[in-house]
């Protein structure tokens, strides 16, 4: 399921005239049924709001007082999110005679027009407080504090995410609400404006709108609703003409294809980066170490340690924790078999918290070969949101490429990228044509679509740096990927097995060696191929190209570009 949580409003939407109808109670026990959870959030007080409810443990958590104050109906324990209102402030709202006046245990409310009197005594006193508007009522509480609010905390307890939550509501302090939620839901008697910002209107009101939305979530799981959903949508670069193009949030495999050394690992940390910004959790499965840096990731797994199943479910408890696997102690032969594994915890883990949302495979030709036995029955729903990563398309389970609605293809020649990734999947490419691409680009086809493929550029990845510099500057690259200083005749066999002893072994080896492989462009190859940073080797093409170049001047323009881009 993508919607394991529904997030009500009371007044206005659940209730009418501040009662619960029994059709709604019994619509949301028939909710609890499929295994979802219900939260209560409310600008109400606590003890006002229980008089009201008559089975208040029918919802997981209440959030009352407007974000500040958290409630556990089974165990009837309280939680203040926020600081009580002071002394000085609540006194001197009764000495101006504002009324009605209620004092919550964080909340002071009262009606319009006194909220001009109560801004007056916030400015005088000095305080840090906000004023929210629910149809006429006031409330006052301390900055930043809202429906969002209370909804994380509740849902940080429950060990689930706003994205996958559906929220529902009527009034001005439910635009926090609905815009935290994966989906936003207007009943029809809601006001204008959350009407406009709601992802739906439900066509009944109050709680007859409430009734209707539990029924198509029990029903299809709000699925439908996919491809209005585009506020959560995934960057994955621009046309020629500026405009945007971007890739479903949920439920669709993306494959990234290219050369080795093409950008491949350089485009996929750039949306995942973007996928972990709106809030989504993923399970990065690494065989060469290239998503350390991910913002918001654990790393389990080095050279010398295999990661373990037990070790990945831990680390994806938490809905804000990524984790990334790295495979390299695990021989190639034996991934397919750990893969399967890992996918099997994953879906019972998805089931469970509908979590993590997306799944990266990494050299997928490895973890899922022709014949694998870990394809799921139905992997167009097993695998949902999926990046696969691949040199070899023709090399991945037939099932696992069925799921594919769209390719990106980087590098050189990425027509014949297309290609391949195309006959592999038995699908033709409309309108393909060979395609030069500039540093920075991709070439883009929307499989699901049937449209020709487009050439986008993509949004830089931030922690590009940040992942060179722990892994190329500092790191240690195996043998076939270190640079050889060798000179001319083959006399030398000087390993660099990151960027910091390149420069340590070009400040040191004799002129003609440097001038030998300046010469032969192998500066710019490794670069490209085993660094994986095209703009350094874009630079450092062009110093190679300078026909009348010195050894000095060539070392201390390579080292400057080097340095530029890695504090080394």
């Amino acid at each position: 399921m993508r919607y394991l949580i529904l997030g009500c409003d009371y007044d206005g939407t659940l209730a009418t005239a501040g009662r619960m109808d029994p059709a709604t109670t019994e619509s949301l026990r028939q909710l609890r049924a499929t295994g979802r959870r219900v939260v209560l959030l409310t600008g109400r007080e606590l003890p006002d709001l229980l008089t009201l409810l008559p089975e208040p443990e029918l919802f997981d958590r209440i959030v009352a007082e407007n974000g500040a104050l958290l409630y556990r109906p089974v165990e009837r324990e309280e939680r203040l999110l926020a600081e009580a209102p002071s002394e000085a402030f609540v006194a001197e709202l009764r000495r101006r005679q504002v009324a009605p006046l209620s004092i919550g245990r964080v909340i002071v409310a009262t009606w319009e027009p006194e909220e001009q009197v109560v801004l007056e005594v916030i400015r005088e006193l000095g305080l840090e407080r906000q004023l929210i508007f629910n149809k006429g009522a006031v409330m006052v509480l301390p900055s930043g504090v809202n429906k969002a609010t209370g909804l994380d905390a509740a849902l940080e307890e429950l060990g689930l995410s706003p994205r996958n939550c559906v929220a529902v509501g009527d009034a001005e302090n439910d635009h926090a609400l609905l815009g935290r939620a994966e989906c936003a839901v207007a009943v029809a008697n809601a006001l204008p404006a959350l009407k406009e910002a709601a992802d739906l209107v439900t066509r009944g009101a109050d709680g007859d709108g409430v009734r209707e939305l539990v029924a198509r979530l029990v029903g299809s799981d709000l699925e439908d609703l996919g491809p209005r959903l585009t506020r959560h949508a995934i960057p994955v670069g621009t046309r020629d003409d500026g405009s945007e193009v971007t890739w479903p949030s949920y439920g669709a495999a993306l494959l990234v294809s290219g050369a080795s050394g093409s950008g491949k690992s350089t485009f996929a940390t750039g949306l995942l980066e973007r996928v972990a910004q709106r809030g989504y959790q993923c399970c990065i499965v690494d065989p060469e170490g290239d998503y350390s840096t991910l913002p918001g990731a654990v790393v389990l797994g080095d050279t010398d340690h295999a990661p373990t199943l037990a070790q990945m479910a831990d680390v994806l408890g938490p809905p804000g924790r990524s984790v990334v696997l790295n495979l390299l102690a695990i021989p190639l032969e034996q991934r397919p078999e750990f893969f399967a594994g890992a996918l099997a915890r994953l879906q019972e883990l998805r089931a469970r918290s509908g979590r993590p949302h997306w799944i990266v495979a990494d050299e997928a030709h490895h973890l899922m070969p022709p014949g694998w036995k870990g394809v799921p029955a139905a992997p167009a729903n097993g695998l949902g949101s999926t990046l696969l990563i691949t040199v070899y398309p023709d090399r991945v389970a037939a099932p696992v490429l069925a799921t594919v609605g769209g390719v990106v293809a980087v590098g050189e020649a990425p027509d014949r990228v297309l290609r391949n990734a195309s006959d592999a999947m038995h699908r033709t490419v409309p309108g393909l044509a060979p395609v030069s691409l500039g540093p920075g680009e991709v070439l883009f086809w929307p499989v699901a679509t049937e449209a020709p493929p487009v050439r986008l550029r993509t949004v830089p990845a931030r922690g590009e740096r940040r992942r060179h510099l722990r892994k190329y500057a500092e790191g240690e690259l195996p043998e076939a990927r270190s640079f050889y200083f060798r000179g001319p005749r083959g006399a030398l066999n000087l390993r660099a097995q990151n960027l910091v002893l390149y420069l340590q072994i070009a400040a040191g080896v004799d002129d003609e060696t440097w001038i030998h492989h300046l010469r032969q462009g192998d500066y710019s190859r490794w670069f490209r191929e085993a660094i994986k940073d095209e703009d350094l080797a874009d630079e450092v093409a062009a110093i190679e190209r300078q026909p009348n170049l010195t050894p000095e001047d060539g070392r201390a323009r390579v080292r400057a570009a080097v340095e530029a881009r890695y504090t080394v």
